[in-house]
């Protein structure tokens, strides 16, 4: 039986997509999401995993809606799993909540702030389940050897790591595109958050600042690069979502962006393919 991991990478050369609201809101909208977003990527012949939080523990302010909690938020994600027919992705904050959502998510995720933590990205790798890293906005890209090295260390060889921006100054984060292939160098498939890419953390003093209007030229740059994956926060209503309102990406607007990049994405691996052969003459 193939693993997500091998699902996800069904042929060599596949854009596969990370997508669904930031938070879980509720378990009507959570299914929903996951059903509109799901017949979008079958349409568009590209594989799809749901992705969606149980709790975001590194809000700005203590004021700031986390989340529905890690019992209630892994029930619904099951519901996905079983009514939808589709992978899930959610977040993993400390060593305790491994073996839970384990049970649940075919992916366990490390946020971006947690990126170093050694006890956590080696109960991720021990659980048999695919390990997904976010890049800290605090590091290189080379930095990444380093993370991986503990990952494999606790017996996890299905990763994937995340691009999600680099912190430039106060309040800004910028994405540079030579880290893709220089995380590529590394063997393991690359995504990009997108979405998470063009906030302006605290911008808004107590709360995340973000520039969505910047999210498809960025997809459509990250894609040419390259990547593997693609990672967007989507809502139906991004000015009324529960979290990262500023940044989430129109559910409307998803189907004829995919359209665009899959058609870069086709170019860009035309493009590899003949550069390889190229290079074997």
């Amino acid at each position: 039986m193939k693993s997500i991991y091998q699902t996800i990478r069904r042929r060599e050369g596949d854009l596969f997509l990370i997508a669904g609201p930031c938070v879980i809101e509720s378990e009507c909208h959570a299914l929903m999401m996951a059903s509109e977003i799901a017949r979008i990527a079958e349409r568009l012949d590209v594989p799809y995993i749901f992705k969606a939080s149980y709790d975001k523990a590194n809000r700005s302010s203590a004021r700031s809606f986390r989340g529905i909690g890690l019992e209630e938020g892994l029930r619904i994600l099951q519901r996905v799993k079983d009514e939808i027919g589709v992978p899930v992705i959610t977040d993993i904050h400390e060593t305790e909540q491994v073996a839970a959502v384990a049970e649940v998510a075919d992916i366990l995720q490390i946020p971006a702030f947690l990126c170093r933590q050694t006890d956590l990205l080696l109960a991720a790798a021990e659980s048999g389940r695919v390990v997904n890293v976010k890049k800290g906005q605090f590091l290189a890209p080379w930095d990444v050897a380093n993370i991986i090295e503990k990952v494999e260390a606790g017996g996890c060889r299905e990763i994937m790591l995340t691009e999600r921006g680099t912190s430039f100054g106060y309040n800004n984060l910028v994405v540079d595109m030579r880290s893709f292939p220089i995380m590529r160098g590394f063997g393991y498939p690359v995504v990009f958050d997108v979405t998470h890419s063009v906030q302006l953390p605290g911008g808004l003093g107590d709360a995340t600042d973000g520039q969505a209007e910047y999210i498809e030229h960025l997809a459509r740059a990250g894609v040419a690069c390259g990547i593997d994956g693609l990672f967007m926060e989507v809502h139906d209503n991004p000015p009324m979502a529960m979290s990262d309102a500023t940044t989430q990406f129109a559910l409307e607007k998803l189907e004829p962006l995919l359209e665009t990049l899959l058609k870069i994405h086709q170019i860009t691996q035309t493009s590899l393919n003949t550069s390889e052969v190229s290079l074997n003459k």
